[in-house]
């Protein structure tokens, strides 16, 4: 179990593992992109409010289970990764050598949990105009954009991301493709959304084949709005 959990560990760390620039608001006299209305619609402009949120990344795959806890203040960049045995905190604007390695699971866990707010956030990205295309696991025709990033910086460059939405802008499927190959690397849906203090997510995310499942636990959100 302990070797499975740790292969896991190395297969789910090389997704989205991604830079995330500082929040922003979006101007509203401007004409929204598609990225923006993707972000809108999952509560991005809620985000501004936020100043804690923690959250426990969960894959299940046949019967092994893999699990961590973070606690994030992104308004200072403040980040806790909370095991059963430790828990390690640091800031991301001053990282050691042990925060770096903790810091490649939490881009990859933050970027599951918030990819509509990294629409706008991750600013070297490329965002391609929207078209017409059948969802892979559904086949239901969807909208889609593609998300792909520079082929220098940030922890895994060159990635590609399809983006399989609805007219409502939610996001119900995507396509993961490690440096930009054709294949997909992995596909999954994106359902169970929940409104946590405005911000809309999806908490479950499945693959078509196998008993695979990522999913958020134990999703908190405070936010400078609260009495």
């Amino acid at each position: 179990m302990k070797q499975a959990s740790i292969l896991l560990f190395l297969l789910v760390v090389i997704f989205s593992c991604k830079e995330s620039n500082k929040s922003e608001t979006i101007e509203p006299e401007k004409e929204l992109t598609t990225a923006q209305k993707i972000a809108i619609a999952h509560g991005f402009e809620h985000w501004k409010h936020v100043t804690q949120i923690d959250f426990t990344f969960n894959v299940d795959r046949d019967s092994s289970h893999f699990e961590r806890t973070w606690s994030w203040q992104p308004k200072s960049n403040d980040v806790s990764l909370i095991t059963s045995t430790d828990t390690i905190s640091y800031n991301r604007k001053t990282m050691d050598s042990i925060a770096m390695k903790s810091d490649r699971g939490f881009i990859n866990d933050k970027y599951w949990f918030l990819a509509p707010y990294q629409l706008i956030w991750d600013k070297s990205a490329t965002i391609s105009e929207p078209t017409k295309a059948n969802a892979p696991i559904s086949a239901t025709e969807l909208n889609k954009i593609t998300m792909t990033y520079p082929n220098e910086g940030g922890y895994t460059p060159g990635d590609a991301y399809d983006f399989y939405f609805g007219d409502d802008y939610l996001i119900k499927e995507w396509v993961f493709r490690k440096a930009n190959n054709p294949e997909p690397s992995l596909i999954s849906t994106w359902e169970n959304y929940q409104n946590v203090e405005g911000l809309i997510l999806a908490l479950d995310h499945k693959k078509q084949e196998g008993n695979w499942k990522l999913y958020f636990t134990n999703v908190k959100v405070k936010t400078n709005t609260m009495p």
